[in-house]
């Protein structure tokens, strides 16, 4: 690079004649993924976005996408990067709550998104096919956004209703990308397996540590462990980052696995909630010298803590300590920072820290806040209030103890109740709906639902009801099953009692 990157296409400038980008039989060098890259950027201008307007991209996982991202980025957009399990009316959400003015996608979404933005107005949609196939009008222009502009938004359940969306500017992105590299010793040598979605923050990160190191991305797909376990060997993967569930199919659904040879996967790396202790030793003995480092993070923050993988015989239950450049500490319901051993919120002080959530100055105003021990004359800054509770111990290393609120992580995704109880309460089937989560051996936790049949659906199957929200929302969220209650218990105010429900089939689940 000829100079130092301050917004994310900047990552493309430099020289490398590797391949960049990797999906099935497709392969783009570092070279024709920028000309991908300034051809969209020229095709979105000519459609008339302008700085600071918002493009959807709502693609299979491909190299399509990738070169999407960076395109938006040099046309001066705010990309917003849509997972392709969700559904027309998860999309239509997003579409119309972060005032999309483009969205990005394919010929074969056509029904989706016909469904989706039926009557949005001032919304267009761009194909990757017209892209490819036909030169854009006019000329790139040159950059006039800074660093600390809005560059994507990452949308994520929260505890009540919709996704909301999280703003990232370009230098959150490139202290991420910057941060994690440094920690896992990523170079050019790499070549890291992707199966996270770009959706999700380390999904994109996976994406943009690739291209800042001239590495190279394996985009991919898979249905079963052996799948992935072949994938690593042919492409002589040496960087693999999953979630708790994918850690599961390997160690217990991988056969495989047990036969065969990866002596180039240099490390893997685990975030989206705890792996159980079980699986990382299980991974230990699967993958030999294999350098295991496991994390914790929030989208509002990206990542806030590691453990290196030397410390895991020491402390397997641990979620690390700070990652570098960022201050990690926990505080108590006195608003004081807590001593070791007492359990606490974790707060995130760093340059990862979010511009908060798209419109929603209130709930923006919850999770970012004043630093509550540091004046701005001291060197205080706004920093993030997780709302996980942690503890940390006498050498600055925490533990996971629990969820704050009511947010269901299952498989990675961070899942609102709100929004499946909404989507099943929108079947017309029942007066009475909760969702909770249960501990699962594979999934960390299950999505579950607990209702009251409307009078006039007596008898009624709950099967069918499973299969008709698979069309509403994304499959992940839709839950294992409904239990039929003839009453929901509730709180003396009269509210659904939430915190009995979990203890009572946590209960039944241990027995």
């Amino acid at each position: 690079m000829n100079h130092t990157p301050y917004l994310l296409h900047h990552l493309l400038d430099g020289e490398a004649t590797s391949d960049a980008v990797i999906h099935g039989e497709q392969r783009l060098t570092h070279a024709q993924l920028t000309l991908a890259a300034r051809r969209c950027a020229a095709h979105l201008r000519a459609a008339g976005l302008s700085r600071g307007d918002r493009a959807v991209i709502f693609l299979p996982r491909g190299i399509e996408e990738c070169w999407a991202i960076f395109g938006i980025s040099q046309a001066q957009g705010v990309f917003v990067p849509v997972n392709a399990l969700l559904k027309a009316p998860q999309l239509r959400h997003i579409v119309n709550d972060c005032e999309a003015r483009i969205v990005v996608s394919t010929r074969g979404q056509d029904a989706i998104l016909a469904e989706a933005l039926g009557g949005l107005e001032g919304v267009r949609v761009l194909y990757v096919e017209d892209m490819v196939s036909t030169e854009p009008e006019g000329a790139t222009p040159h950059d006039v956004a800074i660093g600390e502009d809005l560059c994507a938004i990452l949308y994520t359940s929260g505890s009540t209703g919709m996704p909301k969306g999280v703003m990232l500017s370009h230098r959150n992105l490139l202290a991420g990308t910057r941060i994690v590299r440094t920690y896992l010793g990523i170079t050019s040598a790499d070549r890291i397996l992707s199966i996270l979605p770009f959706s999700f923050d380390y999904g994109l990160n996976q994406l943009l540590t690739a291209i800042e190191q001239r590495a190279s991305i394996v985009v991919f797909t898979f249905r079963f462990g052996d799948e992935i376990v072949r994938a690593l060997h042919d492409h002589e993967i040496t960087g693999l980052a999953g979630v708790p569930t994918l850690w599961a199919i390997l160690t217990q659904g991988s056969p495989l696995l047990r036969s065969t040879s990866l002596p180039h996967l240099r490390y893997i790396t685990n975030s989206g909630g705890r792996v159980p202790s079980e699986n990382v030793s299980a991974l230990r003995n699967l993958l030999g010298e294999t350098r295991i480092f496991l994390m914790y993070g929030l989208t509002e923050a990206f990542r806030s803590t590691y453990l290196p993988p030397e410390e895991i015989d020491k402390r397997p239950t641990s979620i690390g300590r700070a990652i570098p450049e960022c201050e990690i500490f926990a505080v108590n319901q006195d608003g004081q920072r807590t001593r070791p051993g007492e359990p606490g919120i974790l707060v995130h002080r760093g340059p990862t820290v979010s511009l908060g959530y798209w419109r929603r100055p209130e709930e923006t105003a919850r999770v970012l806040r004043p630093h509550p021990f540091l004046s701005p004359l001291e060197g205080g800054d706004t920093v993030c209030y997780s709302g996980d509770l942690v503890v940390e111990d006498e050498d600055g290393y925490f533990s996971f103890v629990g969820r704050n609120d009511a947010m269901i992580k299952s498989s990675g995704y961070r899942i609102s109740p709100t929004e499946v109880e909404e989507a099943i309460m929108a079947t017309g089937h029942f007066q009475q709906v909760a969702v909770i989560g249960l501990p699962d051996p594979v999934a960390g936790e299950k999505v579950h639902a607990l209702a009251v049949l409307r009078s006039e659906s007596s008898g009624i199957e709950t099967k069918p009801v499973l299969r008709e929200l698979g069309r509403t929302i994304a499959t992940y969220m839709v839950p294992r099953t409904i239990e039929l209650l003839e009453a929901l218990p509730t709180t003396p105010n009269g509210k659904v009692d939430y915190k009995l429900l979990v203890r009572q089939r946590s209960s039944k689940t241990d027995a």
